[in-house]
């Protein structure tokens, strides 16, 4: 009796083992970081790029950390929070961008660092690097809709090669089937950034919900993730109206399409790189034409959000740098040369 037992519970052992092999049978190689940043306090979700403009070894890695009493993290080069240029006691900060050389008057332009602050119903926006807040305490999105559709989620800055205008593009926790985004045009009002709204497009699936947004500033286009359908593609302009080009991809993730990073190589040559969240891997699909190029294993577990930038940083990341956040308080980077060549 002893005896069948153990060979009963052995059969189950290696039956459920087998289960779990098979299951995971087609996971690709794992390609390792060159580095893992410190850990937040709460729940990191999506990262921002800052180029340094007189020494690139100085650039920034700002991270979001969603939570009540939330952050937008700096990180150097080596992973290591620089707490001076944190920004903290943010309420459940989501998704995080940045643009350059934004006007504030004649003679000043700066840099700036522009993210959700769900709980608040509002965008932020702060100058790099100094990290000052411009927005007179922040600017309210989805104005007269209901409430439960006011809460921002996914933010990417567009800026428009025909006027020099900069917009923020915002998306939400819940939304319509049709215009879930919006899109602000950011100026500056008595020494304050605004944002004036100019259009409400995108379409939605309804099947969960659309976090993950990124702009191609120099080819024009706006995609986003309808995390259990497909990235979704637009025109940038907002005079090009509201038509949707394309939805794309879907086939290709298990379940949850989330960030979205966009590797502009020359003659808008390059990848669009996109987490599939619970298959613990990226999709590359070409900048140019949209088709799927390959899937790569990258060891990170359900990541939100990514970022990438093609400028040689250090000897470290010397093609360019990927970032994506790592579901354990953190973010891993990578040279991107071990994705793009893998």
């Amino acid at each position: 009796m002893i005896l069948k037992n153990i060979l009963h519970k052995s059969t189950y052992f290696l039956g459920a083992l087998c289960f779990f092999s098979c299951a995971n049978s087609d996971k690709l190689p794992a390609v390792l970081p060159n580095i893992i940043t410190e850990q937040t306090l709460n729940d990191t979700d999506d990262p921002a790029i800052w180029i340094h403009p007189l020494d690139a070894s100085k650039s920034i890695v700002f991270g979001t950390d969603k939570a009540t009493n939330g952050a937008i993290y700096a990180f150097d080069l080596t992973g290591k929070i620089i707490e001076d240029k944190t920004i903290r006691n943010v309420k459940r900060p989501n998704n995080v961008d940045i643009t350059y050389g934004f006007k504030i008057n004649d003679s000043i332009a700066k840099d700036l660092l522009v993210f959700t602050e769900r709980e608040q119903q509002q965008i932020r926006v702060f100058s790099i690097p100094e990290m000052q807040p411009l927005d007179n305490g922040g600017i309210p999105v989805f104005l007269g809709d209901s409430s439960e559709e006011r809460f921002p989620m996914g933010v990417a800055i567009y800026n428009s090669p025909k006027d020099s205008s900069i917009y923020a593009i915002v998306g939400r926790k819940t939304g319509p089937l049709e215009n879930y985004l919006h899109q602000y045009k950011l100026s500056v009002k008595e020494g304050n950034v605004v944002g004036t709204l100019v259009r409400k497009f995108g379409k939605f699936s309804g099947k969960k919900e659309i976090e993950a947004i990124a702009v191609d500033s120099e080819l024009g286009f706006i995609y986003y993730s309808d995390e259990m359908h497909g990235i979704r593609k637009y025109y940038a302009e907002p005079n090009k109206g509201t038509k949707e080009i394309s939805c794309f991809g879907g086939k290709k993730f298990m379940r949850d399409i989330e960030g979205i990073a966009i590797a502009k190589q020359k003659n808008g040559s390059g990848y669009l790189i996109v987490s599939d969240q619970q298959k613990g891997q990226f999709n590359l699909f070409d900048r140019k034409t949209n088709a799927f190029v390959k899937a790569i294993n990258l060891s990170t577990v359900a990541t939100d959000g990514c970022d990438v930038v093609t400028t040689p940083l250090n000897d470290t990341f010397s093609s360019g740098l990927f970032v994506a956040m790592n579901d354990n308080k953190n973010f891993y980077y990578y040279d991107l040369a071990k994705i793009i060549s893998e």
